[in-house]
């Protein structure tokens, strides 16, 4: 009989799989960055509990495209400025991703609120524009001139925050207690230079990253980095108060709240 595909895998290609995976050479990306201050009741407002404020109200961008092999990926990320525990880091809101492998694999292993979208970065000469759209919104534009090599920095370390969980069967809530995980990466730069431009951030009713406004434009960066990522989970969160926060994840949070209601596709 010819192998049923959807049949299971043998341990031996379960142990391949995993061997590869393990394995990956350095995979570098070329993006814009950017930095500024916002509101910090509005910063504060986004956060689940238990994550808290920082010292400093940051709100960041990042816009992406990946050199993978064969299949280049564009990547970004809006976060904001978080700490948990006496860790500092970041909290992403939304992170457009170009391709289902890249989305799928961060939202169901890291808990990632990764959604499909268009992610653009482009260079003529100085001229640099990037930006981040879904719904045919470009809801973040990056928009400047490359003004001068950066100093490489030293290899660091960076935390981002994220919360994985399952919403409920019956559209009650989560089907177990949600977990918080924290990502770490060990990012290393190639090549830096500094951009004077602005960021622009449009309406969305699907990606409301307008109420988090360019107060003081802090930076502007384009480079080439690689990173590897591994997250650790942390703690169990109360269901009760990250549910108030579950339509960050979501376009239309009524499509996990209305289970009951829904026939078999």
């Amino acid at each position: 009989m010819a192998r049923v595909r959807y049949g299971a895998r043998t341990e031996a290609e379960i142990a391949a799989a995993r061997t590869a995976s393990s394995r990956l050479p350095d995979i570098w990306s070329t993006g814009v960055a950017a930095v500024w201050e916002t509101d910090p009741d509005a910063l504060a407002a986004v956060l689940p509990p238990p994550l808290k404020p920082t010292g400093r109200p940051l709100a960041r961008v990042t816009i992406s495209k990946v050199d993978l092999p064969g299949q280049p990926l564009g990547a970004g990320s809006f976060a904001v400025s978080a700490s948990h525990d006496g860790v500092e880091g970041w909290y992403p809101l939304v992170m457009p991703m170009t391709h289902e492998r890249a989305l799928v694999g961060g939202r169901e292993v890291f808990g990632e609120p990764k959604k499909l979208g268009e992610v653009v970065v482009e260079r003529d000469g100085l001229v640099v524009r990037a930006r981040l759209a879904r719904h045919g919104i470009a809801f973040v534009e990056v928009r400047g001139a490359v003004a001068g090599e950066l100093p490489l920095p030293e290899p660091t370390r960076k935390t981002d925050f994220y919360f994985k969980f399952l919403p409920a069967v019956d559209g009650s809530g989560f089907d177990a207690d949600p977990v918080l995980v924290h990502c770490l990466r060990n990012e290393k730069v190639r090549r830096l230079e500094r951009v004077t431009g602005d960021v622009v951030l449009r309406e969305s009713m699907y990606d409301p990253v307008a109420d988090l406004p360019v107060r003081r434009l802090l930076e502007i960066t384009l480079g080439e980095k690689t990173s590897d990522q591994r997250g650790t989970v942390v703690e169990r969160v109360d269901a009760r108060a990250l549910l108030p926060y579950i339509h960050q994840r979501y376009d239309d949070p009524a499509q996990i709240l209305d289970a009951p209601l829904r026939g078999s596709a």
